[in-house]
């Protein structure tokens, strides 16, 4: 399903052709380096600009002989370069190859991903705008509290968006680091230089300290943001599965002409895409953990990490960028109901406000202990008979005594002050 769906710059990013050709940017770099340092000739550099190549099939041949990617790959461009191929490579360990690759990688789709949050960003904005007066009932516990507005809870999931951006862009920053430092981190056949112009040139920071590998906890932090904003695209989701149920029903996803819910049911309207992003949180969450585990090794380096990263990072980058694009589209098309929330908040018969009953009493001299047992006393009618609050309230001698008719009306027809709160919220998230 993901496969049929992504979008081709991101699954390019973890082909073999461009892997092979980071690889190859890298060890011309750093005979450029090199070159500067007088170490390899100008000529021989040269040739290695000219001629160095690759071909994915025949790597994958040789590698079937020599089990070790990176041998496999310099032998193969060596039979383009020609003598010259023997200062490729010089000093350096696999490794240096390999996770200055996977920085490069791994910051070409987080800037993918980037981008996905951002266009995610501004439909919620849109939406949240649309709904913002839109009364609907907030629930505590899957059950009726007090009235907000549809607009509000977009907004959440707006500000939320707002604080993965920022933690994306810090985990961008965070694995965008290589290392060319040899074979336990010593630079001890190279000059530092070479990895301050290999980083440089890739747009890359160079790991100040580093064993034969980059530290692996700059990996878990980049999964374990992308878990994260895979659990807030979760979290959307989740919640217009509730609203999506046959006996809420305050909004659905768009159902398109042609589109069919049940093999059996053909009444049917699934929240397929609400279920699917749910779903694919959870692939995040354990990447995320695989990635966690991957930060201990033996002494210098072990491979340990080398399988799992090799499945967990395309999978995991590709996976939200699919949920990017469903959620975003699953937002901007979203099917609200207004009047289905207003129906919704009179089915308990306006229990809503039955904090604002209690606020009122004790405005009317009264302790709270006592508002509250005369509030709760009425409350508990009302879910008994099925009556309206406002009408079990005025038939209560005891609270009426304290609350004349034209103030207890209030308590239910006035949402002024609801929108006042909103318009103030909506002003300090800058919606």
């Amino acid at each position: 399903m993901i496969a049929r769906y992504t979008r081709p710059e991101i699954g390019a990013i973890w082909s073999d052709e461009n892997r092979f050709r980071i690889w190859l940017d890298i060890e011309i770099l750093a005979c450029e380096a090199q070159m500067q340092l007088g170490i390899i000739p100008p000529e021989a550099v040269e040739e290695i600009r000219s001629k160095a190549n690759f071909d994915t099939m025949r790597i994958l041949e040789i590698e079937e002989t020599v089990k070790h990617d990176v041998i496999a790959f310099l032998t193969n461009v060596a039979e383009y370069v020609g003598p010259s191929s023997r200062f490729i490579h010089l000093g350096m360990t696999s490794s240096d190859v390999l996770d200055t690759c996977l920085a490069v990688q791994l910051k070409q789709a987080g800037e993918l991903l980037l981008a996905g949050l951002e266009r995610l960003q501004t439909i919620l904005a849109r939406r949240a705008n649309e709904f913002k007066h839109t009364v609907c009932v907030g629930r505590t516990h899957g059950i009726h509290a007090e009235a907000t507005t549809f607009g509000l809870k977009i907004a959440l999931w707006h500000e939320e968006c707002k604080r993965n951006i920022t933690r994306l862009k810090q985990a961008n920053y965070v694995i965008a680091a290589g290392k060319i430092s040899g074979a336990v981190g010593t630079f001890e056949h190279l000059s530092p230089f070479v990895e301050q112009y290999v980083c440089g040139r890739l747009a890359l920071t160079a790991e100040p300290v580093s064993t034969q590998v980059t530290q692996r906890d700059r990996h878990a932090e980049f999964l374990s943001t992308l878990a994260i904003i895979g659990s807030s695209l979760e979290k959307i989701a989740l919640e217009i599965r509730h609203l999506q149920r046959s006996e809420v029903l305050e909004a659905e996803e768009f159902f398109s002409k042609g589109q069919k819910g049940s093999s059996a049911m053909p009444h049917k309207r699934n929240p397929i895409v609400s279920e699917r992003i749910c779903g694919l949180a959870r692939l995040l969450r354990a990447n995320a953990s695989a990635a966690l585990e991957n930060n201990a090794l033996w002494h210098e380096r072990d491979i340990s990490h080398s399988s799992v990263e090799r499945v967990i990072c395309p999978d995991s980058t590709i996976t939200l960028d699919y949920m990017l694009h469903l959620a975003a589209n699953l937002i901007d098309n979203l099917l609200v109901y207004p009047q289905a929330m207003q129906a919704n908040i009179e089915r308990t018969f306006g229990l809503v406000y039955s904090g604002t009953v209690l606020l009122e009493l004790v405005g009317c001299g009264i302790t709270r202990e006592e508002a509250y047992a005369l509030t709760q006393r009425s409350a508990m009618k009302t879910w008994a008979e099925k009556r309206p609050l406002r009408e079990v309230l005025r038939e209560d001698t005891e609270v009426m005594s304290l609350l004349d008719g034209e103030r207890l009306d209030n308590i239910f027809y006035s949402s002024t002050r609801l929108f006042e709160r909103v318009n103030y919220i909506f002003d300090r998230c800058g919606l």
